[in-house]
């Protein structure tokens, strides 16, 4: 069964970068279409961010520009790189792999000055 460990959350400013991980412990990431989600408190989830197997990219709108999805050439960490931050960023950021049905713990992300 598939684990997936997400880190690199934190307390950034708003404009500021922070750098998420998510760490498979195994090449599956060339196999299988990945998200991002994140979950602020009082909404629904969403997908932030999505990479296929074979490294397409899809941005939600409302980070189109400031975050980027990146795969390792191990293929068992995907990146999400977050730069100029903003207060509604602010939420529990999990990678998941949809297909598997199977998504992380989550990391904290704030941003606020």
């Amino acid at each position: 069964q598939v684990h997936l460990v997400e880190s690199g959350g934190g307390l950034a400013q708003p404009g500021g970068s922070l750098k998420l991980s998510c760490d498979a412990g195994e090449r599956i990431f060339y196999i299988y279409h990945m998200e991002w989600l994140r979950q602020a408190p009082g909404k629904e989830r969403e997908v932030v961010a999505s990479v296929t197997a074979g490294g397409i990219p899809w941005y939600t709108s409302s980070v189109k520009g400031r975050f980027t999805i990146s795969k390792e050439n191990n293929a068992h960490i995907v990146y999400l790189h977050m730069n100029n931050l903003k207060v509604e960023d602010t939420a529990v950021y999990y990678c998941n792999i949809p297909i598997l049905n199977t998504r992380g713990q989550g990391t904290q992300v704030t941003v606020s000055s």
